[in-house]
């Protein structure tokens, strides 16, 4: 038993040593883990998914339409914020960055969680006829969303591409609050769906 203790403290003193030396590559390292994007591809459809209040992930899906990747955009939009769905407030902060309405349709939903989320999406998605999708979210949330998508809808093809996060970028995030916040959730978030959380 002590000899078991002694060697889990010499682990935990050179993993110490080693995240002292190494720190901004292994910060870097777990941050980088959690994007899996791909580059965009022509598909049927672009879904963006509910939760960035920058705006940067339904912007992200216009600029899709408009350069001839998709040709509409089905927006997740969870009820809640201050009694509104957020793929109506979505949907409007585009327009008045000056993408035209009928490039997106919203998807009215009460998801609390990404796999919620993925249920209720969905059936739009099959709605739409769609067998190749690209998958619109943040950057830091593109591996997360990537597999539930795909282990919902074997049957469907996936391109994830990342949006840009104005305050997470993987090189970095430890270096502002709110991207330590977003690194600590998504991490917690990941370790829980390992777990089947």
């Amino acid at each position: 038993m002590i000899r078991r203790l002694r060697l889990l403290w010499w682990i935990a003193a050179v993993a110490v040593v080693l995240a002292a030396v190494f720190h901004a590559s292994v910060l870097t390292a777990l941050g980088g883990y959690l994007v899996r994007a791909d580059l965009p591809e022509k598909a049927d459809v672009a879904v963006v998914l509910a939760g960035d209040a920058s705006g940067t992930r339904i912007l992200n899906a216009g600029a899709l339409v408009r350069g001839g990747y998709a040709p509409r955009v089905l927006v997740s939009g969870p009820f809640g914020l201050y009694g509104y769905y957020e793929s109506d407030l979505a949907i409007q902060f585009a327009e008045k960055a000056g993408f035209p309405q009928s490039y997106f349709v919203a998807v009215p939903n009460h998801s609390h969680s990404t796999l919620d989320e993925a249920e209720a999406m969905l059936p739009a998605v099959r709605g739409a006829g769609a067998r190749t999708v690209l998958l619109v979210t943040s950057n830091f949330h593109t591996r997360r969303a990537g597999k539930i998508y795909r282990h919902l809808a074997p049957d469907l093809r996936f391109v994830v591409v990342a949006a840009p996060d104005p305050l997470f970028s993987p090189q970095s995030w430890w270096k502002n609050r709110e991207g330590r916040k977003t690194f600590a959730i998504e991490w917690m978030k990941t370790v829980a769906e390992w777990f089947g959380l």
